[in-house]
C-alpha cells in the first residue's frame, strides 16, 4: 500500500509552519519581553513613552523609579498615590527578577544584586547589544533618545526587539 504524496507533504508543511509559529510565541525570540497588560500602566506610562515591559529591570528599579515620580528623568510624573501604588505592585510582580520571569533575566544579567538601575539602556546586555549603533544614528531626528525604542524595533510594543 502506498501513501498518496499530496497530504503527506501537505502535513509536514502544515507541521514546519506550526513549529515555526509556535518557537516564536513561546520564546518570542532572544528579544522577546511581554509588553504591558494592564491597561493602566500602559495608559499612564505609555502616555508619554513605550510603556517599557516590566520584564526589563528588577523590581527594586521599578520600586526606587515610582517612589521618585516627581523626578522622572527631568519631569515631574506625578499621579494620584492609589493608582501609584497599583502600577507599581504590577511592575514589581511582572519584574526581570521576579520568579518565573525568565525573559528579563538575560537583560538585567550582571547588574550588581544590590543595585537599582533605573535605565534599561545603561544595563550591561543593552550596551553590548547596542554598541555598534553609531552616535550620529542616535541624533537622528526620528531616533533622539536611546530610549526610544520604537524609533528602531518596529514591533516593539508587541514586545519583540529583534530587528
Amino acid at each position: 500500500m502506498t501513501i498518496p504524496l499530496r497530504p503527506v507533504v501537505l502535513g509536514a508543511l502544515v507541521l514546519a509552519f506550526s513549529a515555526l509559529i509556535f518557537s516564536r510565541a513561546q520564546a518570542g525570540g532572544s528579544h522577546f519581553f511581554p509588553p504591558v497588560a494592564d491597561a493602566q500602566v500602559k495608559e499612564e506610562c505609555g502616555s508619554c513613552h513605550l510603556a517599557f515591559s516590566p520584564s526589563m529591570l528588577p523590581a527594586r528599579s521599578w520600586q526606587r523609579m515610582m517612589g521618585d515620580l516627581q523626578n522622572h528623568f527631568g519631569d515631574d510624573a506625578s499621579i494620584d498615590p492609589e493608582l501609584a501604588a497599583k502600577i507599581t505592585d504590577y511592575l514589581v510582580a511582572n519584574a526581570a527578577d521576579v520568579g518565573g520571569q525568565r525573559r528579563g533575566e538575560k537583560l538585567v544579567r550582571g547588574v550588581a544584586a544590590g543595585s537599582a538601575p533605573l535605565r534599561i539602556t545603561e544595563l550591561p546586555k543593552w550596551v553590548r547589544e547596542h554598541r555598534k549603533v553609531p552616535d550620529w544614528e542616535w541624533r537622528h531626528k526620528e531616533v533622539r533618545t536611546r530610549a526610544n525604542c520604537v524609533a528602531c524595533h518596529a514591533d516593539a510594543e508587541r514586545g519583540y526587539y529583534d530587528d
